[in-house]
């Protein structure tokens, strides 16, 4: 039986509305998601998208999972997921500030 261990999976803190890989699930993975992080070290809100698509392929509206979620100042916020992805697909991240971090915390099954 393959091992799975709880873990960081990726961590980011993209330019501001800049479209940004927080994770790729290896090739020969599959990966359970567990919780997102985000955070707004600003002292104004901001706002945060999220999306799950396939490597490769271009950013597109249908896969978005969190649109212009708003976040308060100085703030953080876990969404919890617990969703299962398939080798290559990607967690892509965007924020209206260059003051938004994210963090994705889950299992990587070999």
């Amino acid at each position: 039986m393959a091992q799975a261990y709880y873990s960081i999976l990726g961590q980011v803190q993209p330019a501001a509305a800049t479209a940004t890989d927080l994770y790729t699930v290896g090739v020969t993975k599959q990966s359970i998601i567990s919780t997102i992080a985000v955070c707004n070290q600003a002292a104004t809100a901001a706002s945060f998208n999220i999306a799950v698509r396939k490597n490769g392929t271009s950013l597109t509206s249908y896969q978005y999972i969190a649109y212009q979620v708003t976040i308060a100042a100085n703030d953080t916020t876990s969404l919890t997921w617990g969703i299962t992805l398939n080798a290559g697909d990607v967690i892509t991240v965007q924020a209206s500030t260059a003051n938004v971090s994210f963090s994705v915390f889950g299992q990587e099954i070999y």
